[in-house]
């Protein structure tokens, strides 16, 4: 993957990008009043190649003059046939508000569909209130079976004809 949204690189994650990705999702949490969890929900993020790349998901970071200000991802999980998760959505304050987390979305739903995953899953925090409005006014639907603790909302969204 590499894209451009205005003036934000979006790429492929690299092992060098490792603390800083953990760094943008630690702070994003802080700011909502969340604790960083390195040993639960948020081990993918350590663990890029695991979760990520050897299960047939993708990872992406946002740049902005060579410095990280975002990631987004998905990988398969078991919730049906041909499913995945998108996780680790975030970016820092200096370049929300302007389009990119639709743009994101958009993006992360085009490279599932054409990976040939059929439903999409999130999950995400009722306080997290621009993540919420972005989901429900891009086609998710709420459902049930919250599998994080941290998290008090699920949504799903079908992907199209089922095969």
């Amino acid at each position: 993957m590499k894209s451009y949204y205005k003036d934000l690189l979006i790429r492929d994650w690299q092992p060098s990008d490792r603390k800083s990705a953990a760094e943008i999702i630690r702070t994003v949490l802080a700011d909502y009043g969340i604790i960083f969890d390195p040993t639960g929900a948020d081990i993918d993020v350590w663990e890029i190649e695991t979760y990520y790349q050897a299960t047939g998901g993708e990872f992406w970071v946002i740049e902005k003059d060579g410095k990280l200000v975002g990631t987004a991802g998905y990988y398969p999980v078991k919730r049906g046939e041909k499913s995945v998760e998108i996780r680790k959505m975030y970016l820092l304050p200096g370049v929300r508000g302007q389009g990119l987390g639709r743009y994101l979305l958009q993006e992360l739903e085009k490279a599932i569909a054409n990976r040939g995953f059929q439903d999409i899953w999130i999950e995400t925090a009722s306080i997290l209130k621009e993540a919420v409005k972005l989901y429900e006014s891009s086609g998710y639907q709420p459902t049930t079976g919250i599998e994080t603790k941290r998290c008090d909302r699920i949504y799903s969204k079908g992907l199209g004809a089922r095969g």
